[in-house]
């Protein structure tokens, strides 16, 4: 499987990322970067972590206007898998290839912690061998997770089926008390329509190591080798 890690200016999640991907799980990696224009031949997209262009204007504002998104967007319109983890889901959410919007956390403060996803959909490349209810040890890092979109999007993910991760206790509740940035409905995590780009504040790539202090990311890229045959 061959995998492409966007790389924009502000980027720090890159190395993480195509580590996790080439060196872990076996993909073919490579870096792309903010300015190329074309993704040539690649299975998968990663819009990996951290503070694109500074996060000025707005968080992943001026990444979503860089020239490589219009390859991106091709990518996407194949069909083939895109994923954006934090500073990427919210390029993603600028871009337009998700709904929504991020504000900042209601704690108004970075936060970085572990946290506990819940599996809400396997219908996803991102999730395909996972198990619905499955709860993930993931931790964050952001000051502006807080995912808002108004009551008929939310209707409509509902419906669709497109809710890929809510934030839920250890053992899999969801509660004020396990929801870290405000975020509605206690999302962690959607895909488009089509299912094939998925956006998630969680660092999968910081979790899939013993070392690192947790495995629970593998799942995603596991999945992601399995949607692909390989």
């Amino acid at each position: 499987m061959k995998a492409a890690v966007v790389v924009f200016p502000g980027s720090n999640c890159d190395a993480d990322t195509l580590h996790v991907l080439g060196n872990v799980v076996g993909m073919n990696a490579r870096y792309a970067w903010h300015a190329d224009t074309s993704l040539d031949d690649v299975d998968l997209v990663v819009l990996p972590g951290g503070f694109s262009h500074g996060d000025y204007l707005r968080t992943g504002a001026m990444a979503a206007r860089a020239p490589i998104m219009s390859a991106v967007r091709e990518h996407a319109d194949g069909g083939r898998p895109v994923l954006g983890i934090c500073n990427g889901f919210q390029i993603l959410l600028e871009a337009g290839l998700l709904p929504g919007a991020m504000l900042l956390n209601d704690s108004t403060q970075f936060r970085c912690e572990w946290t506990h996803l819940r599996v809400e959909s396997t219908d996803t490349p991102c999730t395909s061998a996972a198990s619905n209810g499955q709860v993930l040890r993931l931790p964050i890092a952001h000051a502006e997770g807080n995912y808002v979109i108004d009551p008929d999007g939310l209707a409509h993910l509902h419906d669709q089926d497109r809710v890929v991760f809510r934030y839920v206790s250890a053992s899999g509740n969801r509660s004020p008390k396990t929801n870290p940035n405000g975020a509605i409905d206690d999302i962690a995590g959607i895909c488009n329509q089509r299912r094939n780009v998925v956006g998630m504040m969680p660092h999968p790539e910081r979790a899939s190591e013993a070392e690192l202090g947790g495995e629970d990311g593998r799942a995603i890229w596991e999945s992601l080798l399995a949607a692909a045959g390989a």
